[in-house]
Formats: structure tokens, sequence, C-alpha cells
């Protein structure tokens, strides 16, 4: 039977992405991250009506790639790509840094 060795466990700790497991456990039970709340608070100015908003690092922690969710009255009545093209146009600056960008939006359902 082998010896044990670090080395040997690395295999193991991985996650699918081929990240440290522990770092994305670290990620599930994390607050926001600065470039995430960073985020969230430029869609709470731009959407004031907003009931839900919803920012997360998909990118595995660069920062390079964001899924956001924003429910809000300002996209009553707006096609899906007219809601989008608000959600870009309130994060023009920051989408110059970005690799990528997926948006979730709805209206609140009373």
């Amino acid at each position: 039977m082998a010896a044990w060795s670090p080395a040997a466990a690395v295999p193991l700790l991985r996650g699918t992405r081929r990240l440290p497991l522990l770092h994305w456990a670290q990620r599930m039970f994390a607050s926001q991250t600065e470039a995430e709340l960073k985020v969230t608070q430029i869609l709470k100015e731009k959407f004031p009506r907003a009931t839900a908003i919803k920012v997360t690092d998909i990118s595995g922690g660069c920062g390079a790639m964001y899924e956001i969710k924003i429910e809000s009255e300002e996209f009553k009545e707006k096609r899906t790509v007219q809601q989008h093209q608000m959600v870009n146009q309130a994060l023009k600056e920051e989408i110059k840094g970005m690799h990528g960008l997926r948006i979730f939006t709805s209206v609140p359902k009373h």
C-alpha cells in the first residue's frame, strides 16, 4: 500500500472548475465581495424601486464575470431586451472591465 501524501489528496480537494473545494465552501458561506457590493450599490441607486437585487461573481473570484438578478417596477411594460439595456446602461462603466455578464430581470408579482 502506498504512503499517503498531501499531493495525493489534491485531486480530492478540487471542485469542478479546478479550484480547491475549500474555496467553493468558503465562498458559499461568505458575504458579498467588494466588487459585488459595488455593483449592487450602483443598481440600487439606478433602480430605487427594485424589490430584489442579487449580484454574484461567477468568474471564480477574479471579478470578470457576473450574474445579476433584479426585480423592479421600472421594468413594467418593457420587453426583456429593453430591461437588459437599462441594466447595461446603469453599469456601463463597470462593464468595461468585465469579461461577461448574465442578466435576469423581472417585474414584481402582486
